[in-house]
């Protein structure tokens, strides 16, 4: 049986997963819904999962995965169908994530910073030349993108970027540098963001090939080992003006790349929780111990209960947030507040699982501890987990915590 979505088409298998769905969330979804996250699922599984834990012991990224990735929609999915995205609702693009990482975080990390953090600001934010020059070849893979904002100096801290521009008749000159930087070496264009001579933050689109512009990976990592992070060094670099993105200027306009990409995660995330999870269950009725299984003892049982309950309160909360989301109501501290509960229940899921799993969890025969491993980074990227506390607390006091006068030293 072959199954059609927008942009998506794949020849279905039987499901090798165990869904979590106690609450009976499916019947919230639409058809097209499950169509896009069983085509995802299949592609995965098929695809991904048997060659996935190789790229991770070896710490290289399997590029011949992207054109798959653009085949199935996961390169901007809600992008407008008339700039090559298959126009679908940002639940479908949670849903997708949610897939991608049930594999592991690696491979929804390449594919959110493509939709998020490179598709989404020329889409909201560029030109219609810019629009009409890259969306369509990022859609498909056959361009990619990464995102400059971090530095080695500023993280936390984006505003304090040092990374500048000053013009020089039709191009400007981009002078900085930006550091873990996921998708870098092999990217094709960068968005990135610097300050002009009045201190104004503003988007520009860097291409390689640029003189002056070079993206060396960064190496020993060892979380992530599965995508390519790099860095990007910008020396005195000739951009044409044209390349600057017109729609907004200042630190806002990153951050709302960051909101979409923070959802993303929060589904994605919740994807890894489930993989481990499933695993436990399936591991704990097969395990015997003291002749029977262990999904028997009491002990086993509570930590398999805690699990499924987190796991159904982090799809409730990213259901809501996609429902919020699409109607163009969701709000920076409320998408902060599901990245982070989800990312710490799916690190906390996986330490469970991985005792549940005993000395066999370590080892790669399972991926509960790449899962780990992976999580280990996503609870500090995108903001850190926090920040996100910090942000929520913002919200609901009026007071922001970021920051402080210096002190008289």
């Amino acid at each position: 049986m072959v199954i059609f979505v927008p942009k998506i088409c794949i020849k279905m298998k039987t499901d090798q997963y165990t869904h979590p769905d106690h609450y009976a969330l499916d019947d919230l979804l639409t058809e097209e819904h499950k169509l896009i996250r069983d085509t995802a699922r299949a592609w995965v599984k098929k695809e991904v999962s048997p060659i996935i834990d190789e790229h991770y012991e070896k710490a290289t990224f399997p590029k011949h995965l992207l054109k798959g990735l653009g085949e199935i929609g996961a390169f901007g999915p809600y992008i407008p169908t008339e700039y090559g995205g298959a126009g679908l609702d940002q639940i479908s693009y949670g849903i997708i994530m949610q897939e991608l990482e049930r594999s592991d975080s690696g491979l929804r990390s390449t594919a959110s910073v493509q939709s998020s953090l490179v598709m989404y600001p020329i889409w909201r934010y560029g030109s219609e030349e810019q629009k009409q020059k890259y969306l369509p070849k990022l859609a498909t893979g056959e361009m990619m993108g990464c995102f400059g904002l971090t530095e080695p100096d500023h993280g936390s801290n984006p505003s304090g970027m040092t990374t500048n521009y000053k013009e020089d008749g039709d191009h400007v000159i981009l002078n900085g540098a930006k550091m873990w930087i996921s998708n870098s070496p092999f990217a094709h264009i960068a968005v990135v963001w610097a300050k002009n001579e009045e201190g104004r933050i503003h988007g520009l689109i860097v291409e390689k090939g640029m003189e002056g512009f070079t993206a060396p990976e960064m190496h020993g990592k060892l979380s992530l080992r599965a995508s390519t992070t790099g860095e990007l060094i910008f020396d005195n670099v000739r951009v044409p003006k044209s390349n600057i993105l017109p729609g907004r200027s200042g630190l806002g306009a990153p951050l709302s790349c960051l909101d979409s990409a923070r959802f993303g995660i929060a589904w994605g995330a919740l994807g890894a929780a489930m993989d481990c999870y499933d695993q436990a269950l399936r591991y704990s009725k097969e395990r015997m111990q003291f002749g029977v299984p262990i999904g028997s003892f009491q002990l086993v049982q509570k930590k398999l209960a805690e699990m499924i309950t987190e796991i159904t309160k982090a799809q409730l909360l990213t259901y809501r947030l996609g429902q919020l989301r699409e109607a163009g109501k969701a709000s920076t501290a409320q998408i902060s507040m599901a990245k982070r509960n989800n990312v710490e229940i799916a690190l906390n899921i996986a330490r469970e699982a991985r005792q549940i799993h005993g000395g066999m969890g370590i080892t790669s025969e399972y991926s509960i501890m790449r899962h780990m491993a992976n999580l280990e980074s996503v609870v500090t990227y995108e903001g850190t987990h926090d920040i996100h506390l910090l942000i929520t607390g913002a919200e609901i006091t009026g007071i922001p915590a970021f920051t402080r006068e210096k002190p008289n030293l």
